[in-house]
């Protein structure tokens, strides 16, 4: 699949796995991100369900069996080139997930994995829509694990 200058936008899923009160980042080894910190995921692939993919792409790229719960958020991710053109364009859906085994290790199309909490965040650089669904995650994680009255 050519994912530079497509022909349509293509479907990606990401994983925003929480434990505790930390989320995984991942620094990207390819572009269109390469050497930025994101939330491990990837291109769905043809016949995959949504939740399988990003459980898939977990795995693949953090070594991470993980749980996948509820959608965090649904957004585009363009990338435009110097004359205007759409050199990237991804529909990208993340998903709140709770790792169930395994160790958080560099694995496929990323260099390197880094737990963070809320107060990390904002000295990372992190792209807004990156920054935002990772705070929902550790909010919504919160949220569920938080004691009922």
């Amino acid at each position: 699949m050519k994912r530079d200058y497509p022909e349509r936008p293509i479907i990606g899923v990401g994983a925003v796995i929480v434990s505790g009160n930390r989320a995984l980042l991942v620094r990207r080894a390819t572009e269109p991100l390469k050497g930025e910190w994101s939330v491990p995921g990837g291109v769905l692939e043809l016949g995959e369900k949504l939740r399988d993919g990003a459980a898939r792409e977990a795995l693949e790229e953090t070594g991470l069996q993980v749980e996948v719960g509820e959608v965090l958020d649904v957004f585009d991710s363009i990338f435009t080139d110097s004359d205007g053109r759409a050199q990237y364009h991804y529909v990208l859906i993340d998903f709140l997930c709770r790792p169930l085994a395994g160790e958080a290790i560099a694995g496929s199309d990323v260099s390197d994995v880094l737990w963070v909490a809320e107060s990390d965040i904002a000295s990372m650089q992190l792209r807004d829509s990156i920054a935002q669904v990772v705070r929902k995650g550790l909010a919504a994680a919160l949220k569920a694990g938080a004691p009922t009255p």
